[in-house]
């Protein structure tokens, strides 16, 4: 990967009093070469973070950003935060042309993030930068999330008769822990387990069933089966179908987990469920930055490197965030950057607090700013900022405590309504 250029942006007289004033380190222009500047390495997973869904506004400015970096600094995967089974028609599309876009925004996405124009193009844009390329050199994209919604878990069944015909097509039958019937009548109907009451009530979930607890055990005989059988399956297949088996067996085995623990009335499961969706998350960024350089889209709280928690129906949460996990083994090859924000007024978030962190930086003339978050973490006046408090339960405005721990910050002033 191509080692980005030391950038120092041109900052107006205006934005030099400015920044004097609140004592911040320099506002760059938010490019590739710049973000890159300000990292101790390019880093083999870069993150991208953002305090709120559904704000094309700040996907446009993050399609920007990645075009440069593919561009200019060689990354060559794209996840966000969906469902990573579905994600997978949205790579055949743009590294094949198979289907249309049309087809890979409704079918490609969960979370309702296939309705987004700014996905749209980012999509489209991918399809069109690898047309004519040789494969080695197209840029994938990956969903990195689990088959998850706040509302409930899809059913185990896709991933594991997947990985089942998969290896029934490559092994010796007497090998496989057991049929596709059986498993097929453990599974039985597949709304037992979208049940969304389930996520509610713990009562309703199947996920502690004896079926479940059975499917539990075929399932990592299966994953342990694709394991032990790797000597042989590398000189059959290609590296992306031997991916593929990988992403279903994680898929099924970490859907049966978190239904298990659905099933569960103790006080600690929505802290539990929160982490083992981001464990979920941060096994998949391992298997795409085995792939090669990944660039990584999500929520700030998904990829942050302190604790995350939220308020849900049960009272606060916590849990360790997927990028928390990952750049614990990954270091400095892990590089977060959050992104904070003025106003969403069609929100009702109008113009922060000057004495949040957002509201000092609201007096920067640009309406888009990257900055080194621990170097303007070392120039806040003690003591710290006051967390700002958001009107809106869509946005979570950026916690002043976590800038050491960022490598970097992009500030948006306003956000428009598109």
């Amino acid at each position: 990967m191509a080692t980005g250029t030391k950038h120092t942006a041109a900052i107006s007289t205006k934005a030099s009093e400015t920044l004097q004033a609140l004592e911040a380190p320099e506002a760059l222009e938010v490019e590739a070469a710049a973000l890159i500047s300000l990292l101790p390495t390019p880093p083999r997973i870069l993150a991208l973070g953002e305090p709120t869904h559904g704000e094309d506004a700040l996907l446009e400015l993050r399609d920007k950003l990645f075009q440069q970096l593919i561009q200019e600094e060689g990354y060559r995967t794209v996840a966000i935060e969906s469902d990573c089974i579905a994600g997978l028609l949205v790579d055949e599309y743009v590294t094949t042309g198979t289907g249309t876009l049309d087809e890979a925004m409704e079918h490609g996405f969960s979370h309702g993030f296939g309705a987004s124009a700014a996905n749209r193009e980012l999509v489209r844009w991918i399809r069109a930068y690898n047309d004519g390329r040789p494969a080695a050199d197209q840029v994938h994209f990956a969903g990195f999330d689990g088959p998850l919604e706040i509302t409930g878990a899809a059913s185990p069944r896709q991933p594991l008769t997947a990985l089942h015909d998969y290896l029934a097509d490559r092994v010796d039958a007497a090998l496989l822990p057991c049929t596709a019937d059986t498993l097929d009548h453990l599974l039985g109907a597949d709304d037992r387990w979208t049940d969304q009451a389930a996520m509610m009530d713990p009562a309703k979930s199947v996920g502690q069933s004896a079926e479940a607890r059975e499917l539990r055990l075929l399932a990592d005989d299966l994953v342990s089966l694709l394991d032990t059988q790797m000597p042989h399956l590398i000189t059959t297949d290609s590296r992306a179908d031997l991916d593929r088996a990988r992403l279903y067996g994680r898929t099924a085995t970490g859907l049966l987990r978190y239904h298990h623990w659905m099933a569960d009335p103790a006080p600690s499961r929505m802290s539990r469920l929160c982490a083992l969706r981001d464990a979920m998350m941060a096994a998949n960024l391992h298997a795409l930055a085995d792939r090669g350089p990944t660039l990584v889209h999500a929520h700030n709280s998904h990829l942050q490197r302190r604790k995350s928690s939220m308020r849900m129906w049960q009272g606060p949460v916590e849990w360790w965030s997927a990028g928390a996990l990952v750049s614990a083994d990954l270091g400095e090859e892990y590089a977060f950057v959050a992104t904070a924000l003025g106003t969403i007024r069609h929100q009702g978030v109008d113009t922060p607090p000057p004495n949040t962190l957002e509201g000092r930086l609201y007096a920067l003339p640009a309406p888009h700013s990257l900055l080194s978050a621990p170097r303007l973490a070392t120039t806040l006046p003690s003591p710290s900022p006051t967390p700002r408090e958001s009107p809106w339960f869509g946005y979570a405005p950026l916690d002043p405590t976590h800038l050491p721990t960022t490598n970097a910050l992009i500030y948006i002033k306003d956000v428009p309504q598109r």
